[in-house]
């Protein structure tokens, strides 16, 4: 098993940066596969990125493409979500998610783990 815990999030102006971690317990995070999520009020959880065990091969929502980043840092068992540009439409809870498995997921069926998630809130 894996556990996440999701943090970076907070209050930012539309045009700004965040940088959200999520740390992951275990030795062998370098198996897991992981995903960032988010899910803004009355909306269903989207999958924002997702980034392969190797950190070879990476997704981005279209939503998202050209202003967020997915990287993973093996040593370090952690993922990142770099977030440039806001827009207030990115509100919403963001929630690291893994899956014991090489490869990249894009379903959020797919994934076995989550964090707590961590709030980002983008004010206009």
């Amino acid at each position: 098993q894996v556990q996440l815990v999701e943090s970076g999030g907070g209050l930012v102006q539309a045009g700004g940066s965040l940088r959200l971690s999520c740390a992951a317990s275990g030795r062998t995070f370098t198996n897991y596969a992981m995903g960032w999520f988010r899910q803004a009020p009355r909306k269903e959880r989207e999958l924002v990125a997702a980034i392969s065990s190797s950190g070879g091969s990476t997704y981005s929502a279209d939503s998202v493409k050209g202003r967020f980043t997915i990287s993973r840092d093996n040593a370090k068992n952690t993922v990142y979500l770099q977030m440039n540009s806001l827009k207030p439409e990115d509100t919403a809870v963001y929630y690291c998610a893994a899956r014991n498995s090489q490869g990249m997921f894009i379903a959020e069926r797919a994934y076995d783990y989550w964090g707590q998630g961590t709030q980002v809130t983008v004010s206009s």
